[in-house]
């Protein structure tokens, strides 16, 4: 009998995202929403979702605001995640997301609660803790205030050392400041790559430029999201390309979670690249098509999966 694979998620800033649903958003002008969702989110929340809808083990873990926290205890209840969140006193943030007919997504993100010393210690115990008996962790999202990048590093430099497989995906001074770390696995979308290099990546040539540079900086898979064009996946000198089919977009939220999220799944299950590539792009495809984060049914998705294009790139190949 297989083991499932056993997972922590950390996500230090989570959010209850209030999505409004439109057919366009008109700035300076009253928007009527036409629907409306309140739930528990945060990068690293959606992807424990996700893995726990796969069939993972996942503990979740990270900072929660003690005084709105039940969304949250009832979404790791029903879903069966194991709830491993430090409280603190305060609120956890509230984020507003205006999801416009065909996709486009306006993000209104609130500064999360102030952290305390006494709140990172005990994170930091946890863990350090949930270390001693799991090998897979997903660090992924922004940082609450009070919490600095250095200190984020330094958790993920104490996992690395461990020899666990941390996959980082994160933005601004937590991406430039864990990627020093060297995570197993990193998942930059070309507008990260490009704020850590200060400058624009319009091209595929310049994303793997950036991509090999970071391999070199011994992070050894760095998988670069691309939105409708796919997934670029570097490998020990190889490139992958996975390009998924045309979809009718309804939301993009959760999709880079949901790729992160079968990329670990994959992995963790001992798969090929191809085909974790394959999964996790046709997973990441059929997430843009609905609202709300692990909800697809198998036999779509299984179809979907079919007609992703994985290729070689011997043209954005690096050094082996």
């Amino acid at each position: 009998m297989s083991v499932l694979p056993a997972i922590v998620t950390v996500t230090l800033n989570p959010a209850l995202d209030l999505t409004g649903y439109l057919g366009q958003f008109m700035r300076g002008r009253v928007n009527q929403i036409e629907r409306s969702t309140l739930g528990a989110a945060g990068k690293g929340v959606n992807v424990a979702q996700v893995l726990a809808r796969l069939g993972a083990r996942v503990t979740a873990t990270g900072l929660l605001g003690q005084d709105n926290q039940g969304a949250f205890c009832e979404l790791f209840e029903r879903t069966g995640i194991e709830d491993q969140f430090v409280r603190l006193a305060g609120s956890t943030r509230i984020n507003v997301k205006l999801s416009e007919q065909g996709g486009e997504v306006s993000d209104l993100n609130f500064p999360g609660f102030q952290v305390t010393d006494e709140a990172l210690n005990s994170f930091e115990n946890k863990l350090l803790q949930l270390a001693s008996d799991h090998q897979w962790f997903v660090f992924s999202g922004s940082l609450p205030r009070g919490l600095s990048a250095e200190l984020v590093a330094g958790w993920i430099g104490k996992l690395v050392a461990q020899g666990k497989r941390v996959l980082f995906d994160s933005s601004g001074p937590a991406f430039a400041r864990g990627i020093e770390q060297r995570p197993w696995l990193i998942k930059p979308n070309e507008e990260e790559l490009g704020q850590w290099l200060g400058k624009p990546l319009s091209t595929e040539t310049a994303r793997a430029q950036a991509a090999h540079r970071l391999q070199k900086m011994g992070i050894e898979h760095v998988v670069v999201s691309q939105g409708a064009e796919g997934v670029l996946w570097f490998h020990r000198g190889q490139c992958l390309q996975a390009t998924p089919p045309k979809m009718q977009v309804q939301s993009t939220v959760g999709a880079g979670d949901s790729l992160v999220a079968a990329l670990c799944w994959g992995l963790a299950n001992g798969w090929s690249q191809q085909e974790c590539l394959r999964f996790a792009t046709g997973l990441s495809a059929q997430a843009v098509t609905h609202s709300g984060v692990a909800v697809w049914n198998d036999d779509d998705l299984n179809r979907l999966i079919q007609e992703v294009c994985v290729e070689s790139r011997a043209d954005l190949q690096g050094e082996s």
